[in-house]
């Protein structure tokens, strides 16, 4: 029996319907306030856990979910497993991250074309070496202005290691697990990053409060371009 089919929503308690096309933020806020914005009269789908996720109809006519993985590979792949097993089909992360190249700039919107598994949960799934989203969505992203990057995807996020290896663009703690879940449970999956920190001379600047709310809703925004309807 397929994996999908032997998990039971233990984390994620619906309370309405889920749609086949699911955004994730990490941040429960920023599901609440990428829902006021893309959905037609939002109605909650989870708080179980702090795990706030919503569906409603957006303007394409069509249901659609906004649902919030918390930090990091653990919590999301629960989160995503949990998901796939209700129904969720396609799957697109509207994050954030801290660049890497000196050239990206705070709100700069990248698309994670692959994503090099630098942390636990992806390896414990059977990640070995770079894994991909899938390749229309990630092309509908790019189409909706991000540029196409690699990423690293690690466990900490307070992390003293330079990760600067000309390979990844920025880092952040979650695209590496969507995409090796994806590929293991036959789902499309992709990744839209805003930049929060960038490095400067002697230490690095992250995002004010309303420069992360605008960025929220700019990855939103994007995240919805790649999966509506035409």
């Amino acid at each position: 029996m397929p994996l999908e089919h032997r998990i039971r929503a233990n984390h994620l308690r619906p309370a309405t319907d889920l749609a086949e096309r699911v955004l994730l933020p990490g941040d429960p806020h920023r599901a609440l306030f990428v829902a006021q914005e893309l959905l037609g009269s939002p109605l909650m789908f989870n708080h179980a856990r702090g795990l706030w996720g919503y569906t409603g109809r957006a303007d394409d006519g069509e249901p659609l979910s906004i649902q919030s993985t918390g930090m990091g590979g653990p919590s999301a792949a629960i989160v995503v497993e949990e998901l796939i097993a209700l129904g969720a089909r396609r799957l697109v992360r509207i994050g954030t991250c801290g660049a890497l190249r000196d050239d990206l700039e705070v709100g700069s919107l990248l698309a994670a074309v692959d994503a090099l598994p630098a942390d636990g949960t992806s390896r414990a799934l059977g990640a070995d070496g770079r894994v991909s989203g899938h390749p229309g969505l990630t092309e509908r992203l790019v189409d909706a202005g991000a540029e196409p990057v690699t990423v690293a995807t690690t466990d900490l996020f307070y992390d003293d290691r330079d990760l600067r290896d000309g390979v990844a663009a920025a880092v952040e703690m979650e695209t590496a697990t969507l995409f090796t879940l994806a590929a293991l449970r036959g789902v499309e999956a992709a990744a839209v990053l805003g930049v929060t920190d960038v490095p400067t001379d002697g230490g690095a600047r992250r995002a004010s409060p309303e420069e992360l709310e605008e960025i929220g809703l700019r990855v939103g925004r994007a995240g919805y371009a790649a999966l509506r309807a035409r």
